[in-house]
């Protein structure tokens, strides 16, 4: 019988807290369960790649998904650096890539504004980090991104953000989708061009 902290990588434990993920309306206790799902999937050890197989298998990604939702600022970033673990695993990635690309690029700012819910810099930083995450080694998932109009604010992000983690984490991925020649064709179609993707990272 598992002992220890052995006990914490259980399925019944990830029940337990998606169970809490899904019928909690406090914002405490949300970000609290989502942030005990990002650090039990966190890393490359044996748990962590056996708690992101089960957080799939028990129906655990839409629930995050739709969290991406909330109002609440720290419920986001909380579960934006869940799925950003959870996409480790290859399986994940494909999924989170198909169902959230939407929901995280709708949280980030566009030119005119923050995004709706005026999400601070490090919510805006885990959402970015997650997107890069979901397309390191999947054009597929890149494409999701053009489909959803990500292009657009990560090249404003890229630009005109005032801070400066924020312009590094989208330039990031606009590096990244750039390096997919596949892609090009249809970026170009939509009249953008190397220099949007070349954007110079300042350290």
């Amino acid at each position: 019988p598992p002992a220890g902290f052995e006990l914490l990588y259980q399925p019944d434990v990830v029940r337990l807290y998606l169970s809490i993920l899904t019928e909690s309306q406090n914002f405490n206790t949300l970000e609290a369960a989502a942030g005990a799902l990002q650090n039990l999937s966190a890393g490359n050890w044996t748990w962590s790649t056996y708690i992101r197989a089960t957080v799939r298998k028990e129906r655990g990604l839409p629930v995050l998904v739709e969290l991406l939702q909330s109002d609440s600022d720290k419920v986001v970033r909380a579960v934006s650096i869940a799925l950003r673990n959870l996409s480790m695993d290859r399986r994940n990635k494909d999924l989170i890539g198909s169902y959230a690309m939407g929901e995280l690029v709708r949280n980030l700012p566009s030119r005119q504004q923050r995004s709706a819910k005026n999400l601070e810099e490090d919510t805006v930083v885990a959402v970015l980090n997650t997107i890069h995450e979901i397309i390191t080694d999947s054009s597929e998932n890149a494409r999701s991104l053009i489909q959803t109009q990500g292009i657009q604010k990560l090249v404003a992000i890229s630009k005109s953000s005032q801070s400066p983690r924020e312009t590094k984490a989208a330039s990031h991925i606009l590096q990244m989708i750039w390096s997919y020649k596949e892609l090009r064709n249809a970026l170009q179609k939509d009249g953008w061009n190397k220099s949007h993707f070349q954007v110079k990272i300042l350290n």
